[in-house]
């Protein structure tokens, strides 16, 4: 079974900006995603918030290429109204959270979300780990 995972954006910028001392577990979900074992969902707002913090640190054009290649290897999910909507009525005290939330239940057959920030996610719907305790959890090799 491939699992369908949902990577929240702290996720996604620890592997792409190699951030420590987080990157090593991030990463290996994206070679996870690569080898096909796994497949990561992230949302469109992750995008933008991906662009938004690696252009300060590498430049435009970098983050570009970034951004570029973040869209080749995994799915990206639409937010919608109705996904902001949802996070407006929710019980998030992180907005972000709630709109990554609501579109991961939007999109459905979600497995797994993977956040760093598992506390934010304590009413989900969706079982939630961090990228260790998933990784464990299934036993990849970390």
């Amino acid at each position: 079974m491939i699992y369908k995972i949902f990577a929240d954006t702290n996720i996604v910028i620890d592997h792409l900006t190699k951030r420590q001392p987080f990157n090593k577990e991030s990463t290996k979900l994206f070679i996870l995603n690569e080898q096909e074992q796994l497949k990561i969902h992230v949302s469109a707002l992750c995008i933008n918030t991906v662009y938004y913090i690696t252009r300060k640190l590498i430049g435009h054009k970098n983050a570009l290429d970034f951004i570029d290649k973040l869209t080749e290897d995994v799915e990206v999910l639409g937010t919608t109204k109705s996904e902001i909507r949802a996070a407006l009525e929710s019980d998030f005290t992180d907005f972000e959270d709630g709109i990554q939330y609501a579109t991961a239940i939007s999109f459905g057959g979600i497995d797994f979300m993977v956040t760093r920030n598992v506390s934010d996610f304590k009413e989900s719907k969706i079982a939630v780990h961090t990228p260790t305790s998933f990784l464990k959890k299934f036993k990849f090799e970390i």
